[in-house]
């Protein structure tokens, strides 16, 4: 258990008050500043990992709590009718698929590494959840979260299909 592992496994263990909190809709401003730490817990503890040493476990664990967090959070933001449904659906079918298909190929000894934009769809992702929880007093720009929506949902396909290209040689041999 590195430093860097106990902060991804406590984002995945908080995932639960996180979607307590969203479900109350009475959270407000604590929920976005909560939702902000487990964001950038993120950054800190791949910061961690490059410093310390990453770990075939962390870097196997870090990309599954980030979408554990961000699809539970969503899962939730849909159940109060904060973001619509589809969307949601089309990003956590590509989640799985994507981490299952990683995860086939990597026991046929092909690593698909994450290219820069994966971490673009990570952040856009993150970026609409925290405007989602804005609490509505303070929101008045539904329009931008929907654009943020569909930009998150654009990334997550192009991100998929680059995992999908980057694999092509095990795809091949079958």
């Amino acid at each position: 258990m590195t430093p860097a592992n106990a902060i991804t496994l406590t984002r995945v263990l908080a995932t639960p008050f996180l979607v307590a909190l969203i479900l109350s809709e009475e959270a407000g401003w604590g929920l976005v500043g909560f939702w902000t730490v487990l964001a950038i817990s993120d950054v800190f503890d791949g910061w961690l990992a490059r410093r310390h040493g990453a770990t075939r476990s962390g870097a196997f664990l870090d990309p599954l709590a980030d979408k554990i967090v961000v699809l539970a959070a969503m899962a939730a933001l849909v159940s109060v009718g904060r973001l619509w449904w589809l969307p949601v659906v089309v990003m956590g079918l590509r989640e799985v698929a994507i981490s299952a298909y990683r995860s086939y190929v990597g026991r046929r000894g092909v690593s698909v590494p994450a290219r820069p934009l994966a971490k673009a769809k990570t952040w856009a992702q993150a970026i609409t959840v925290f405007v989602a929880l804005v609490p509505a007093e303070g929101r008045g720009f539904d329009v931008a979260l929907a654009a943020l929506v569909w930009v998150a949902v654009a990334l997550t396909l192009v991100t998929g299909s680059q995992y999908l290209w980057d694999g092509r040689r095990v795809i091949h041999e079958l």
